[in-house]
């Protein structure tokens, strides 16, 4: 008996903690008024060493640092592509902003598709986001824009949760640049500003 109990004991000694779950957050942006019709947020392309659920702490010196305590709520290309969602629908309050992997089926005026390639700290304490956007037409597909856009935001504390926060900044500032070219190449654009 007493043998037994000493074994649980250990056993529950030994056991690894609960891991700590990370979500992004939205971030206020300035809102582009009058623009109607609907967008879709298609799910973004991740590079491989970013689809996982632990967070990547920092890639430098061909070596990534992770922490299997320290992990995602949710498949990360899904999270961005939520959080890139609410970012966009609180910049372009006309407009009907909905993901590629939500429940509306509807044939949208625009999509917006991300492609990440960096997303994570780097050795200068810095948090990069490198990514190649491209906007495109509905049902036509036709690129109305498509560019590269590279971010930085400095790390302010240590941990995770100064990464995620950087991380979220980082999104909010993608947000606005995809907002403002969906300004631009709105086919509303003219036919609100008469």
């Amino acid at each position: 008996m007493f043998c037994s109990l000493a074994v649980c004991t250990l056993l529950a000694a030994c056991a690894s903690p609960d891991p700590t779950y990370y979500t992004l957050q939205t971030m206020p942006g300035t809102q582009m008024p009058g623009l109607a019709g609907t967008v879709e947020v298609r799910r973004p392309g991740l590079a491989g060493y970013l689809d996982r659920s632990d967070i990547v702490l920092k890639s430098q010196s061909y070596k990534l640092s992770l922490n299997s305590q320290k992990q995602w709520a949710e498949p990360l290309g899904d999270m961005i592509g939520r959080v890139l969602t609410q970012d966009l629908s609180q910049r372009l309050p006309g407009k009907s902003v909905y993901t590629q992997s939500g429940a509306i089926t509807a044939d949208a005026d625009m999509r917006v598709e991300v492609d990440i390639q960096a997303f994570d700290a780097d050795g200068s304490g810095d948090v990069v986001l490198t990514a190649e956007v491209a906007i495109e037409g509905g049902i036509t597909h036709h690129p109305l824009s498509t560019r590269h856009i590279s971010l930085r935001a400095p790390l302010n504390g240590i941990g995770e949760a100064s990464q995620v926060a950087a991380m979220s900044a980082l999104l909010g500032t993608l947000s606005d640049q995809i907002a403002t070219d969906i300004s631009a190449a709105s086919p509303n654009r003219t036919a609100t500003a008469m």
